[in-house]
């Protein structure tokens, strides 16, 4: 359900947004090119917007939890190399997470991190780009909440249940330029590693998976 409200959240934004054509001539000659806002200007900018998260395991086809709202925000930069290819890392602060149905009542694990995706963007049409590329993720805290129903308590972490902070992440995202200055966006975010109980890095078990919508404004 949620890879189809992705799909057609992007399919709608296509559909509203009106191409912009503009030109530039290319320094090693062959007349024009088409570019959208000045490809070869280097960029900085901000973003914010909503993450969907939940955990899903490697391990266990039947393992599922529900999935829980947060925040993500922060710096972004988009860095040309050559057309269509940039380099757009990004500092951000995001929050995931998870809710549990258990015998005791409903366990929800909310956790805080700094991410700083380094992406390649690729500029696939006058409005549209799509991202591809790790991410470092740096875990600043985790609140365990426990309701069973009468009363609600909480524990809080400065490291995951394993002990450990950071984690290496893959990220798949497409973007939709509104104007020279505005974008919205849409990305898939994955753990690619994870450690387990004994300290020991083996094939990712309980990964995290992140839902991201947000919107952009280039300063530049």
């Amino acid at each position: 359900m949620k890879k189809t409200l992705f799909f057609a959240i992007c399919l709608l934004i296509a559909g509203s947004v009106s191409a912009q054509r503009r030109y530039y001539h290319s320094p090693r000659g062959g007349g024009y090119r088409d570019d959208a806002d000045g490809f070869y200007t280097p960029k900085i900018g901000v973003e914010v917007g909503a993450n969907v998260s939940n955990q899903i395991s490697s391990n266990y086809d039947n393992y599922s939890t529900g999935s829980i709202a947060g925040l993500n925000a922060g710096l972004t930069f988009d860095l040309p190399i050559i057309y269509p290819f940039s380099f757009a890392p990004e500092v951000l602060y995001s929050q995931k997470g998870y809710e549990a149905t258990t015998a005791d009542g409903i366990f929800t694990q909310r956790t805080h991190f700094i991410d700083v995706p380094l992406l390649a963007k690729f500029r696939v049409g006058p409005v549209f780009n799509f991202y591809i590329g790790p991410q470092l993720s740096y875990l600043i805290s985790t609140t365990n909440t426990y309701d069973n129903g009468f009363t609600v308590s909480q524990e809080h972490y400065y490291e995951d249940n394993n002990g450990h902070k950071s984690y290496l992440d893959g990220v798949l995202g497409i973007s939709f330029d509104l104007g020279r200055y505005v974008d919205l966006h849409a990305r898939y975010t994955v753990d690619l590693n994870k450690t387990d109980y004994n300290g020991y890095t083996y094939v990712p078990n309980y990964r995290n998976q992140v839902w991201q919508f947000g919107i952009g404004f280039r300063l530049n």
